[in-house]
């Protein structure tokens, strides 16, 4: 059966275009030009992949991705932007987006970028449920991580991270003493590769560092010049 995928994309001439080379690949496409259009064809459908504009009429791209979101939290989603901005990426990606894609965009890395999506998502959909075993608690000084739980506490105080918060948290905590570049942190954090805009990791590290290092001693979240970060106690 082939793949559908809905594209909610406001300027005409992509859409089509879009339309015209996912057809060819042998996809099945739905079209919306608006954000309220695009979150009711989303409803109204059944969709393997969704292809998102952020500058969307009526509604943003960012507030259908975040609706879509609180009813399904499997079903890939490709941005599409003409913002080249790391804020407006770091929005998408926290939401929950799966990968962006900046205009004007080559349609040949688009259609890698969907092959991707889809490969990952039809993998999550066949691991078969299995027993998880009790989880033991990550941890560097007084601070500690359960992967079974999501609880984070540091110093006895509950930690609120969001989920790309938690995921950066866990890779570091997983590798801690390890001095980690930020290509090795957008892959395995985010799960795919990303050309350039690595300060994206930057701005993560800003955020999980506000929440466990500021105000406390000792700080554990370091930056080695040149290379990339390292959790780790100072001795």
């Amino acid at each position: 059966m082939s793949e559908s995928i809905l594209v909610i994309e406001d300027e005409d001439k992509i859409a089509r275009l879009l339309e015209i080379e996912l057809e060819y690949e042998g996809y099945k496409v739905g079209k919306a030009g608006s954000g309220t259009e695009g979150l009711e064809a989303y409803r109204s459908g059944r969709w393997d992949l969704i292809l998102l504009d952020i500058m969307l009429p009526n509604m943003s791209g960012i507030e259908v991705l975040r609706r879509v979101r609180q009813q399904d939290s499997r079903v890939p989603v490709i941005l599409l932007t003409a913002k080249d901005s790391v804020e407006d990426k770091v929005s998408g990606l926290d939401l929950g987006a799966n990968d962006y894609v900046t205009k004007p965009f080559q349609i040949e890395e688009l259609l890698a970028r969907v092959r991707a999506a889809l490969r990952l998502s039809r993998a999550a959909e066949v691991i078969p449920s299995i027993s998880v075993p009790e989880m033991e608690w990550l941890s560097v000084a007084d601070l500690k991580l359960n992967e079974q739980t999501r609880e984070v506490i540091r110093g006895g105080d509950m930690i609120d991270l969001t989920p790309r918060e938690y995921d950066l948290l866990t890779f570091l905590l997983k590798h801690q003493r390890q001095v980690l570049s930020r290509e090795q942190i957008l892959q395995a954090v985010w799960g795919y590769d990303y050309y350039g805009d690595t300060n994206v990791v930057d701005v993560y590290i800003r955020y999980v560092r506000k929440k466990i290092d500021h105000g406390r001693s000792p700080e554990l979240i370091h930056t080695v010049r040149g290379v990339g970060y390292v959790l780790k106690e100072q001795t």
